[in-house]
């Protein structure tokens, strides 16, 4: 999971100037912003080239990369603000592997998409701090367009409790790639009731 999180807060360094915190990017930078989405999962594709069986193995790479995604939509980046929970509610994942993975629910992220006013609960690993909320969530493409298990989306703890989700930056658990990583399902309150176009998708 450290590992995962330095790739990810690279790919974030790559597009940070692509959103306004909190706001879609503006009409005239969509361009810009497909392009700086586009050069982050190129080098994301380059580093699981440089080092395999983490989290593709080796004698898979032709089959996962490059990794296959949705085309870049700003439409699918939204402002969210965190409805932080009065206490820690622990809630028990299951697991790829067949066990189960403790998180404590830290808040809920409200935020409108399509016009559908719709929530997302905010995790950690139980006992874990702040700094990085954990949003998992599935929609009504997993299983056809997207993998089954549902995706993930990180989230730099923010102190105004306004985020943005970017739904472009949604990515597949490391048990789709490598069965040896054990991955966290998304909770059934995280099924969002709409297709989630975004992102990345089945080969």
């Amino acid at each position: 999971m450290k590992q995962l999180r330095t790739i990810l807060l690279l790919i974030a360094g790559i597009v940070a100037a692509a959103c306004n915190a909190g706001n879609p990017p503006p009409a005239e930078s969509e361009g810009d912003y497909a392009t700086q989405i586009q050069s982050a999962r190129a080098a994301l594709d380059q580093m699981y080239r440089n080092q395999p069986d983490k989290p593709v193995p080796a004698a898979k790479m032709n089959e996962f990369l490059p990794l296959k995604y949705f085309p870049p939509d700003p439409e699918y980046v939204v402002p969210a603000s965190l409805n932080p929970s009065k206490e820690r509610i622990e809630v028990e994942m299951p697991t790829s592997q067949g066990k189960v993975r403790k998180h404590e629910r830290v808040g809920v992220l409200q935020f409108t998409l399509k016009g559908q006013p719709l929530t997302l609960g905010a995790f950690v690993e139980a006992g874990a701090g702040l700094d990085r909320l954990f949003v998992p969530f599935s929609d009504m493409t997993s299983g056809t367009e997207t993998y089954a298990a549902g995706r993930y989306l990180e989230l730099d703890r923010t102190s105004s409790g306004v985020y943005t989700i970017d739904f472009n930056k949604a990515y597949n658990p490391y048990c789709f790639y490598n069965p040896d990583y054990d991955c966290p399902y998304p909770p059934r309150e995280s099924r969002l009731p709409l297709p989630i176009r975004a992102g990345e998708r089945l080969p």
